[in-house]
């Protein structure tokens, strides 16, 4: 989701962020579509097996691995978790639904408990703040999503299903942004991120269903049996997940005691900071592309 403004950023520091910021985006942009493009699936598997593995880096420390070693120690499990997962799906040669479903299913199930964690927030803190199970969090968070990734990328060769998920998540960050600044009145989270609205949330989600009916009316003839309200359905329920996964991510960082999760990217902070709503909408968009028989 849109990063919400700071109040100590002055007028003169704010349009150069910005101009970081969009900056940014189009690179991170162009590499992700020419990537989904060009590069074959076991090397875009090993791309985003790298990402997951920054955001691995980034998120050892907000589980109180501070230590070089076990900051390394910590990414190389996830690393190894992902490359088990590929075997395990058999990506190399086709994966099979009674393989791909119960790990997504697994990975949605996850989110419902991060739901229950942010709406009960500070009081669940005292359930998973300690060191083993915020890094377990950061497992649950990092390869379910990684798994969804190569599976819509399997699924699709030419990324089309994994450039509509970012799409719904993009349009729904930016939707609940600029409807958030000109409408928000009531807090949606405020215990956990107090600049996010429920007018913004609301604002993203028909953002998406103007997407949604956009997107239907031009889908190739091979769609044909998908109604407007199943589209509907996977789009709407991608976009909410998303909000839960920057809500989550921003819970553990609050408990960190940091903003931003880290500083690689200019204008938008860390990769953890550009991940973590795709980190819930993606296994929630897979689960829903194969449960409508997408």
């Amino acid at each position: 989701m849109a990063a919400e403004a700071s109040p100590t950023v002055s007028s003169q520091t704010a349009p150069t962020m910005l101009r970081q910021r969009v900056f940014t985006a189009i690179l991170m942009a162009v590499a992700f579509l020419l990537g989904v493009y060009w590069l074959s699936l076991p090397v875009l598997a090993a791309l985003f097996a790298l990402v997951i593995a920054l955001g691995a880096w980034e998120w050892a420390p907000l589980a109180g691995l501070s230590h070089s070693l076990t900051r390394v120690l910590y990414v190389t499990a996830i690393i190894a978790g992902a490359f088990t997962l590929y075997a395990y799906a058999e990506f190399a040669v086709g994966p099979e639904r009674e393989r791909v479903q119960p790990i997504l299913g697994a990975g949605c199930f996850w989110w419902c408990l991060a739901l229950l964690g942010v709406r009960s927030y500070p009081s669940s803190s005292g359930i998973w703040n300690t060191m083993v199970l915020r890094a377990c969090m950061g497992a649950l968070v990092l390869l379910p999503a990684w798994f969804a990734a190569v599976y819509l990328l399997w699924l699709e060769p030419q990324g089309v299903f994994m450039i509509a998920m970012v799409l719904i998540v993009a349009t729904a960050d930016i939707g609940a942004y600029f409807t958030g600044r000109a409408f928000g009145r009531h807090a949606l989270a405020p215990k956990v991120s107090p600049g996010k609205t429920w007018e913004g949330l609301w604002g993203g989600v028909v953002c998406v269903a103007l997407l949604c009916v956009a997107v239907w009316s031009i889908l190739p003839p091979r769609f044909d049996h998908l109604s407007l309200g199943v589209v509907l359905l996977v789009a709407m329920v991608t976009g909410l997940a998303s909000v839960l996964g920057d809500l989550t991510v921003s819970m553990v960082k609050r408990v960190g005691g940091v903003k931003d999760s880290g500083s690689l990217l200019p204008g938008h902070g860390g990769i953890l900071d550009r991940l973590d709503s795709l980190c819930a909408a993606a296994p929630t968009f897979a689960l829903s592309l194969l449960l409508a028989n997408f």
